[in-house]
């Protein structure tokens, strides 16, 4: 007998409720007062109102008796809910602003959110159950990116208030897209070639690779904020103190200070993973190529760091995604990023604002992990293909 697919089902259930009983967009006469919101009933009458409901319902049917073909048709439907959604969105808009309001502006209210975040966690359901490989799994994603762009480019969403926010603040959020990947870059980066150096180390002197992780392990243990504040009287003082240090950007706050808690945040991940991918390697493998002939560099250059690499890489993704979150709160020590407009937005109350800041970081996050996950997985393929 089929077993229900409980996790669709629920989010389809979900998705309905937060259609019909929450308010999918608001609309603000300015940036200022809060505004009224809208139901999907009230935004696109009935007819929109069964276009969300109608799919939502057959895949909650679908649901109940699931097989390959319905988990399938059921990808299918949240594929056209979610291509829909900037549309209907636009659609919407036009319909409940005049003309000739030009300083008002619609938000994306509670109804619309729900909707689309049950949507998302349903495809990666659905794609797991499915087994769906690399590519389609990029398409998946790029799909309904591919069809907000194209409503953007179009104009059909330039009077929702996150569109106008970045409108307004276009060039200083490339900066801080800029400054956010320089900074996740640069501290992956030297995160990696401190952890393979700590791997060898831990792998030559055993001894030392207890008091390696619990120290890692500490530092993970201390709340970001206070780690950042923590490094402001050190760094303040060598820069004071040596004035070559001060020239080369280091000081109490900014990117050093960053960039140093970023490093310190990754090195436990990164180097637990790196230690026990060149672990994991058999070692029927190692002594059949020493058997060969290889000294110990073309062991560990040609057989051992290839077969380690793709879990070495999965250290890299949890690394990655990790330091894209947190490098937003080194805003609050003036290292740029797209943690500004966070708090920008905090500070004032605009939730636009917040959202401007939030969302590349969300999309940022999941297209890094999707990339370093596909890259894991067919060097796994490549490695069984060569075994075989």
């Amino acid at each position: 007998m089929t077993r229900t697919n409980r996790v669709s089902l629920f989010l389809a259930l979900l998705a309905l409720a937060g259609a019909v009983g929450l308010d999918g967009v608001r609309i603000q006469p300015n940036r200022i007062v809060a505004g009224t919101g809208y139901s999907v009933l009230e935004a696109l009458g009935a007819s929109g109102l069964m276009a969300v409901c109608l799919p939502l319902g057959l895949i909650a049917g679908l649901a109940l008796r699931p097989n390959r073909a319905r988990s399938a048709a059921m990808l299918l439907l949240v594929m056209a809910l979610l291509l829909a959604v900037p549309w209907a969105l636009g659609s919407a808009i036009s319909g409940l602003i005049a003309p000739g309001q030009t300083a008002a502006r619609a938000a994306v209210a509670g109804g619309t959110w729900l909707l689309v975040f049950a949507l998302v966690l349903m495809l990666v359901d659905l794609r797991q159950r499915l087994r769906m490989g690399a590519g389609a799994s990029a398409l998946l994603w790029i799909a309904p990116l591919a069809s907000l762009a194209i409503a953007l480019a179009r104009g059909w969403l330039d009077q929702l208030a996150l569109v106008r926010e970045y409108l307004g603040r276009q060039a200083a959020f490339f900066d801080a897209v800029v400054d956010h990947l320089v900074l996740v870059g640069v501290a992956v980066g030297a995160s990696l070639v401190i952890a393979v150096a700590l791997a060898l180390w831990m792998r030559r002197v055993p001894r030392v690779r207890q008091g390696t992780l619990g120290v890692l392990s500490f530092i993970q243990t201390i709340p970001s904020l206070a780690l950042f504040g923590l490094l402001l009287a050190p760094l303040a003082w060598l820069a004071a103190r040596y004035p070559l240090l001060g020239a080369l950007g280091i000081q109490g706050i900014g990117l050093a200070p960053a960039l140093l808690a970023l490093v310190g945040y990754s090195l436990l991940p990164m180097t637990r993973n790196t230690y026990i991918a060149l672990e994991s390697v058999d070692d029927a493998v190692i002594e059949s190529a020493r058997g060969m002939g290889m000294g110990s560099l073309q062991v560990f250059f040609q057989v051992r760091l290839p077969l380690a690499l793709p879990l070495l890489i999965e250290g890299v993704r949890i690394t990655a995604v990790q330091a894209i979150g947190l490098a937003a709160v080194a805003a609050l020590i003036g290292a740029g990023g797209l943690g500004t407009f966070i708090f920008q937005g905090l500070g004032q109350a605009a939730m636009n604002l917040v959202m401007l800041g939030a969302l590349p970081i969300v999309i940022m996050a999941m297209l890094v992990d999707a990339l370093l996950k596909g890259l894991a997985g067919a060097l796994r393929r490549g490695d069984t293909h060569d075994r075989a």
